[in-house]
C-alpha cells in the first residue's frame, strides 16, 4: 500500500509523532474497492473561494460517466473543479482527465511553500527544486486558476521567486502575463500586487539576459523554448540547440508580460512604471511587426542573430525527396559545403534552403496568443486548417507538410512535424483570440471546434485519455514520447482552458463585467459549465436551445451566486454586471507537516517493515498518483498481519487531520503501462502480489503518557479505499 500521511494545521498542539497502525487484508487477492462519486450535492462549501452551492450538474451523476480514473477522489473533484456536460462525451472525458491530470501533478513542496506543479511524472534532474520547470507554467497557471482553491495557483506564482533553486527562466515562459490571467479568474488584489515585484524581476532578468539593444529585440534558440531540433537549428551543426535568433515566441511572451506588468502596475496606483512598460511593450511589438513578418509568405518567422554554418545533411534528414533535393541542390557535390546562413535572416531567407516557400513553423502563430498582431496579419491563419499545410488527422503539425526538412520523429525530441500539445494548446488560444477580434475572412468558429476536437482525439491511448510529450500526426501514436513513469501523463498543454475560455467562452476581463462569448457549434441544442468560481463569486453557464435540458428556461443564460443575471435566446456574446463578492471569511491555511522534500531529517518516518525499494521516506514527497508500481510509494512486507507507520516530526506540531492515498493494483486499468513498461514490469512473477488497500487502519498520536487512539471526529471514507485520499479528523 501507499501511505502518505499528511498532518495539518488545526488549533490546539498535540503531538510530536504520530503512527498509523495497519492492518493487512485478509488475503493477497481481496477484490478491489471502487470508490463511488460524492452524492448529490457532495462537495459542502469552501469559505473564501466563492462556495460550493446546488447547482445545475450533480457531482455524483457527472463524474460517474467515465470508469477509466486513476485518481477517484471525487470528493476532491466535487469541491474544486467547474463540473461540464456537452453533447460530445469526448470533449467531456478529455476534460474530466485534464483535471485528473491535475492531481497527479500537484506537488506540496513543504509547509513554507506550500503547493506547486510538476512537469513530467518524474522529477528529471534538469528540474528545478520539487520537480518544478519554467517551460510551460503559462500553460499551467492558466490551467488551475479555475480551481476553486485559489491556493494551488497562487502557491505555485510565488514559487518561482520564493522557492530557493528555483529555476524561473530555465525557458522561455510568459510568467507575467499567466500571473494577470490568475488575477483576472480570482479578482485577488492583493495576492496580484505581492507578486508584481516578481514579475518585474522576471522582466528585467530576461532583459539582463537575452536583450539584444541594437536590434531591439529578445534571443534566444529553439531548444529553449522547450523546441529541441527544428528546422532551423537542423541546418546547423549545433542541431539540439543551435540557431539562436529573434524568434516570435519568447518576443511575443515579453510583450505579453509587459503588459500585464504595466496594468498590474496601474492597479497599484504606480503610472510611472505603468507607462514605462506600456512603452517598453510597444516597441516590442513594432520590432516584430517589422522584423519577424514576411509579406510574400504571410507569416510570422524566426530569425537569425548570428552567421550560422550549415550541414550538408541536416540531422536527421529530410523527409521526402524535395527535401534531399535541396540539401544536394545546395551541396552540389560532397565535397563542397553548403552555403551559410546570414544574420538577421529570417528561416529559408538564406543557407542550403535559401528562395524555399516554405519554412512555417507553428510557433508564428505564438503572436496572436498575446494579441500582437493587427487585421494586416490575419492572412497567415489560411494554413491552419489547410491540409497540405498544418492539418492533420491527430495535428495540427509542427511544421507544414511539404516543408523541405519537414519530418515525423519517431522519438522525442524533434520538432519539425510531429503532433505537439504545448503548440496546439497556444494555437487554440490565439485562434479564439482571432475569432473574438477584427473581422476577417480566414478562420471560423467552426475551425475551433473541429481543432479542439482533434486535439481531443489526439488524447487518447488504448481508448482511454492520455497525453504524452508528442503524437504522430498522421496516425495519433505517442510512440517514443510517453517513456515509463516520465513523460507519460505529461503537463505540458493546456486543455481546460481552451474548453472554458473558447469553446464554453467565458473570457475573463480585467474589471467586474463577466463575458460570455462561445465558439461552441451552432448545432449544439445544450451544454453547461457549472460551479465555476470567477472573482468570488459562483457562477453557471446554460445554453439550452428549448429550455428542457435543465428546466432553466430557453437560449443562453448565466447565473451568478444562483441568480439569473443574463440571459440571450441564441448563442452569442453575453455581457453581465457582477456585484461585490459575498461576504465569506478567509479559509485556513492548512500546513502538511509530514511532508519531506530535499535532506533535512525530520519528518522522519520510519515503519516496522518495508520492502527495500519502496522504504517509508517514499511516502513523504507531498505528490501522489495511482499508477502500477509507482515509485513514490511505501510498501509493507507480505504476509504480515500489521505493520506500524510512524512519522516524528522533530519538535510539537498541532494536528487536527490525517490523509492517507492508498494503492490499489487491482483496480487498475487493465493491460494500460504493460505497452511501454519495462521488461521487469511485463513480468508478472516479478511483479509480486497486486498491492492492496489494507483491511482497517488506525492513527495514533504521541502524547504524555504515551502512544494513544486519536478521538476520531470523521473518517471517509469509513472503509480503506484505493486510489483516493482516506482521511481521518480528530480533536
Amino acid at each position: 500500500m501507499r501511505g502518505s500521511p499528511a498532518a495539518v494545521a488545526a488549533r490546539r498542539l498535540v503531538t510530536t509523532a504520530m503512527t498509523v497502525v495497519v492492518v493487512a487484508a485478509a488475503s493477497g487477492h481481496a477484490p478491489a474497492t471502487r470508490a463511488r462519486p460524492p452524492a448529490a450535492g457532495a462537495g459542502g462549501s469552501r469559505p473564501g473561494t466563492g462556495g460550493v452551492q446546488a447547482g445545475l450538474l450533480d457531482p455524483a451523476a457527472t463524474l460517474g460517466r467515465f470508469d477509466w480514473w486513476d485518481n477517484r477522489d471525487f470528493d476532491w473533484y466535487a469541491a474544486n473543479i467547474p463540473l461540464l456536460e456537452t453533447p460530445d462525451r469526448e470533449i467531456d472525458a478529455t476534460y474530466y482527465y485534464r483535471w485528473e491530470l491535475v492531481t497527479k501533478h500537484l506537488v506540496y513542496g513543504s509547509p513554507e511553500h506550500g503547493y506547486l506543479l510538476t512537469e513530467f511524472i518524474d522529477r528529471p534532474f534538469w528540474s528545478g527544486t520539487y520537480g518544478a520547470i519554467s517551460c510551460p507554467l503559462g500553460h499551467q497557471l492558466r490551467e488551475v486558476r479555475w480551481l476553486r482553491d485559489r491556493r494551488f495557483a497562487e502557491e505555485f506564482a510565488r514559487s518561482w521567486f520564493e522557492v530557493p533553486g528555483a529555476q524561473p527562466r530555465s525557458y522561455s515562459n510568459w510568467y507575467g502575463a499567466a500571473v494577470w490571467a490568475v488575477y483576472r479568474v480570482s479578482g485577488d488584489r492583493d495576492f496580484l500586487l505581492s507578486v508584481l515585484p516578481y514579475m518585474i524581476r522576471q522582466y528585467e532578468g530576461w532583459l539582463a539576459e537575452r536583450w539584444h539593444p541594437e536590434h531591439g529585440m529578445f534571443r534566444w534558440d529553439g531548444m529553449h523554448d522547450g523546441m529541441e531540433s527544428n528546422i532551423n537549428s537542423r541546418q546547423t551543426p549545433r542541431w539540439f540547440d543551435g540557431a539562436e535568433g529573434y524568434r516570435p515566441t519568447l518576443n511575443s511572451y515579453l510583450y505579453g508580460d509587459a503588459l500585464a506588468i504595466a496594468r498590474a502596475a496601474r492597479l497599484a496606483g504606480d503610472e510611472e512604471t505603468a507607462a514605462a512598460y506600456e512603452g517598453r511593450a510597444r516597441a516590442l511589438r513594432e520590432r516584430v511587426l517589422e522584423e519577424l513578418w514576411d509579406p510574400a509568405r504571410e507569416f510570422f518567422f524566426h530569425q537569425f542573430a548570428h552567421r550560422e554554418e550549415t550541414v550538408a545533411e541536416p540531422w536527421p534528414g529530410g523527409a521526402d525527396a524535395a527535401g534531399a533535393a535541396a540539401v544536394a541542390g545546395a551541396r552540389g557535390d560532397a565535397s563542397a559545403h553548403t552555403p551559410p546562413i546570414e544574420p538577421f535572416t529570417l528561416t529559408y531567407r538564406s543557407g542550403p534552403f535559401a528562395g524555399d516557400a516554405h519554412g512555417r513553423e507553428l510557433i508564428g502563430y505564438v503572436p496572436w496568443q498575446f494579441g500582437l498582431p493587427d487585421a494586416r496579419h490575419a492572412s497567415a491563419w489560411r494554413f491552419l486548417m489547410d491540409p497540405q499545410r498544418f492539418r492533420a488527422p491527430y495535428g495540427p503539425r509542427t511544421v507544414e507538410l511539404h516543408d523541405p526538412l519537414y519530418y515525423v520523429s519517431p522519438r522525442c525530441c524533434v520538432w519539425s512535424g510531429n503532433s505537439w500539445p504545448y503548440a496546439t494548446t497556444q494555437t487554440l488560444v490565439a485562434l479564439a483570440n482571432v475569432l473574438r477580434g477584427a473581422e476577417q475572412e480566414y478562420v471560423t468558429p467552426r475551425d475551433y471546434f473541429e481543432l479542439l476536437r482533434t486535439y481531443t482525439l489526439t488524447q487518447r491511448k488504448q481508448g482511454r485519455p492520455y497525453v504524452a510529450e508528442a503524437a504522430d500526426p498522421e496516425t495519433g501514436s505517442w510512440a517514443g514520447h510517453d517513456e515509463y513513469f516520465h513523460s507519460e501523463h505529461y503537463f505540458h498543454s493546456g486543455y481546460v482552458d481552451l474548453v472554458i475560455t473558447g469553446l464554453v467562452g467565458l473570457r475573463p476581463q480585467d474589471d467586474d463585467r463577466l463575458v460570455v462569448d462561445p465558439l461552441a457549434p451552432a448545432e449544439w441544442p445544450w451544454f453547461a459549465l457549472d460551479r465555476i468560481a470567477y472573482r468570488g463569486h459562483d457562477v453557471a453557464i446554460v445554453w439550452d436551445r428549448d429550455g428542457r435540458r435543465y428546466g432553466r428556461g430557453a437560449g443562453l443564460g448565466v447565473w451568478v451566486d444562483g441568480v439569473l443575471s443574463g440571459r440571450r435566446d441564441t448563442l452569442g456574446r453575453l455581457e453581465v454586471g457582477l456585484g461585490p463578492p459575498p461576504l465569506r471569511p478567509l479559509p485556513e491555511r492548512r500546513v502538511n507537516w509530514a511532508v519531506r522534500n530535499g535532506r533535512r531529517w525530520y519528518p522522519h518516518a520510519t515503519a516496522t517493515s518495508a520492502l527495500p525499494q519502496y522504504p517509508p521516506d517514499r511516502a513523504q514527497d507531498g505528490q501522489y498518483w495511482y499508477h502500477r508500481s509507482p515509485p513514490n510509494r511505501w510498501v509493507a512486507r507480505p504476509g504480515r498481519t500489521q505493520d506500524v507507520f510512524t512519522v516524528r516530526f522533530g519538535g510539537p506540531r498541532t494536528i487536527d487531520t490525517v490523509k492517507l492515498y492508498l494503492l490499489d493494483d487491482a483496480a487498475a486499468p487493465p493491460d494500460f503501462v504493460a505497452e511501454d513498461a519495462p521488461s521487469w514490469m511485463r513480468t508478472p512473477a516479478l511483479q509480486g502480489p497486486p498491492v492492496l488497500p489494507p483491511a482497517a487502519y488506525r492513527v495514533q498520536l504521541l502524547g504524555e503518557q504515551g502512544w494513544h487512539d486519536v478521538r476520531e471526529t470523521d473518517r471517509m471514507p469509513a472503509v480503506p479505499q484505493g486510489r483516493r485520499a482516506n482521511t481521518v479528523r480528530f480533536e
